[in-house]
């Protein structure tokens, strides 16, 4: 609701701070004396145009604030979680609009700068404003789709066809996404199946470029490669008769000596001919494994060309080939079975459209039923309003083409003024006082749908009077009790259904100034009666306003 609205230099008002109450709020006062200045400067806290000259004389800049205390639960809170700003649902929320000489303006929530549009957005979702010649919200049909489902439809069938055109988009996406792959691969189907059979072809194995480098270079030094295994046979050959000379010396010497002395020598020399004789025996296999044949040189060579080739034509390491190669035999096996997989993902997403098209209906069935339910409850309000010839209708128009999450259905409010002729859009259709019974018909209707909390009617009776007016501020008052309404009135009727009375009026002789006054039971009941007798009051004119005072607390 709104708490309270400070106002600095707006036009005639200087200085002014206002406090309101929950429930009905009636400003009265004569023609002239600034009522309409109040709700210019709240529309400026709300993001509306301003212009320099709207500041008072003599000030260089306006300033606007409207303080507010929403309930937890209230979207303006979320609006402000995605914009980054930081607010504190247990505390007020400020909306604040200065404006200087040079046109120049600045606009804040809970003193951070933010944009006129942001504050703007922000203020719709605050405050809904009800004149003769303009009108928010309920004018707008993008509202009328939600509104009607917070009026009669199940939360339980919005949620679920939400939810099935979710999975109807997921299963859209995944069919899209497979068919994207399938197109990708035909496109270079011709290309896998050369590359498969390249590689079957040549059938490459993990680390096979390393084997053939080091066995192509030992074929490149093979012939000095057996010169120098035939030296060392030779040397170690003619080893063995000068280690064998050594030990027969020593074993003579033996007895002299005693058996420890050459023990370990002997040993020693022992283990030098069987290293011998076991290097020796190592050699000769070497030496039979070095093939001088040319032939078998150059078809590694080849082998080798013919890797190192097939891997940079593939832009990958040679080791990386067999890899590789099982990479685009599963790409081939993917193509071959992507036609199967395509046509099974068709049938999920053909039968997750069946759910939501059936989901979509049975939305489409309810919001009939319930725009049936809401226009019976509107065309009960018109007649006490002076509406009696008019007829409310809401339009819902089911579109397969326009699926989306809340459904495919286009909703609005439309009326007829007239007997005979057709319905239209509430704004072309009804003139500045009945479009204002209108919208106060609507709201009363769908108190408990909109979330709006605080709205307000600039003079909704005008041009009215009498049981009309008397019904027009009854239905203030009962929709009063669901959301917090100001308004701005003439008619005695309605200023008695008020929990909260101000008075606007015009100060001083020299220098004019608007100024705003709370009114006492005892005030009240004066201005009431100035309501009803006009320039002079009368007993009688007092007596009428103190029985209007007392049948609006019945």
């Amino acid at each position: 609701m709104l708490v309270s609205l400070s106002i600095r230099d707006v036009v005639l008002i200087e200085r002014l701070d206002l406090h309101f109450e929950a429930g009905l709020s009636v400003l009265t006062g004569e023609t002239g004396a600034g009522k309409s200045i109040l709700l210019d400067a709240l529309g400026l806290a709300l993001g509306a145009r301003g212009d320099a000259g709207m500041i008072r004389a003599g000030a260089e800049r306006l300033a606007v604030s409207a303080a507010f205390a929403p309930s937890a639960a209230h979207p303006a809170w979320a609006m402000l979680a995605e914009q980054g700003l930081d607010a504190a649902a247990n505390e007020p929320l400020v909306l604040r609009r200065v404006l200087s000489r040079d046109g120049r303006g600045k606009a804040f929530i809970n003193d951070q700068p933010v944009g006129v549009a942001l504050l703007r957005g922000l203020g719709d979702l605050l405050v809904e404003v009800h004149g003769q010649f303009e009108a928010q919200g309920l004018l707008n049909p993008a509202t009328h789709r939600a509104l009607l489902d917070a009026f009669g439809v199940s939360p339980g069938l919005l949620s679920a066809t939400a939810a099935a055109h979710a999975a109807w988009g997921e299963a859209k996406q995944a069919k899209a996404a497979a068919s994207g792959r399938l197109a990708r691969a035909k496109a270079e189907e011709e290309f896998l199946r050369h590359a498969c059979d390249e590689m079957a072809a040549l059938a490459p194995v993990p680390g096979e470029e390393e084997t053939l480098a080091e066995r192509r270079r030992v074929l490149q030094h093979g012939g000095r490669l057996i010169e120098a295994i035939e030296a060392a046979q030779a040397e170690l050959g003619r080893a063995e008769a000068p280690l064998s000379a050594a030990a027969r010396a020593l074993e003579r010497a033996r007895d002299a000596a005693g058996e420890a002395m050459f023990a370990a020598v002997l040993e020693g020399i022992e283990r030098a001919r069987i290293e011998a004789d076991e290097a020796l025996a190592q050699l000769a296999p070497l030496a039979a494994d070095i093939d001088l044949d040319p032939a078998q040189a150059d078809a590694i060579e080849e082998r080798l060309f013919a890797l190192r080739a097939l891997a940079r034509k593939h832009g990958v390491a040679v080791d990386g080939l067999p890899a590789l190669a099982a990479e685009m035999a599963a790409r081939l096996q993917a193509l071959d079975d992507g036609a199967s997989v395509l046509a099974k993902l068709a049938r999920a997403e053909a039968q997750a459209h069946r759910a939501y098209a059936e989901a979509a209906r049975a939305l489409s069935q309810a919001r009939a039923a319930a725009a049936g339910a809401l226009d019976a409850q509107v065309a009960a309000e018109l007649p006490p309003l002076k509406l009696e010839k008019a007829r409310f209708v809401t339009e819902v128009a089911a579109d397969p083409a326009n699926a989306a999450a809340h459904g495919i259905d286009a909703v609005r409010f439309l009326i007829s003024t007239n007997p005979g002729t057709p319905p239209g859009p509430l704004a072309k259709i009804a003139s500045g006082g009945e479009l204002a019974r209108f919208m106060l018909a609507l709201k009363v209707v769908l108190a408990h749908a909109d979330p709006v909390p605080t709205l307000v009617f600039d003079e909704v009776d005008a041009g009215i009077g009498g049981a009309t007016a008397a019904a027009v501020g009854e239905r203030l008052g009962r929709l009063a009790r669901e959301a917090q309404v100001l308004v701005v009135t003439h008619s005695p009727q309605v200023a008695a259904q008020g929990a909260q009375h101000l008075k606007v009026k015009k100060d001083g002789a020299d220098a004019v100034a608007t100024t705003v006054e709370p009114l006492s039971a005892a005030a009240r009941l004066e201005e009431i009666a100035r309501m009803l007798a006009g320039a002079t009051l009368t007993e009688e004119a007092r007596q009428a306003a103190a029985a209007l005072l007392h049948g609006s607390r019945r």
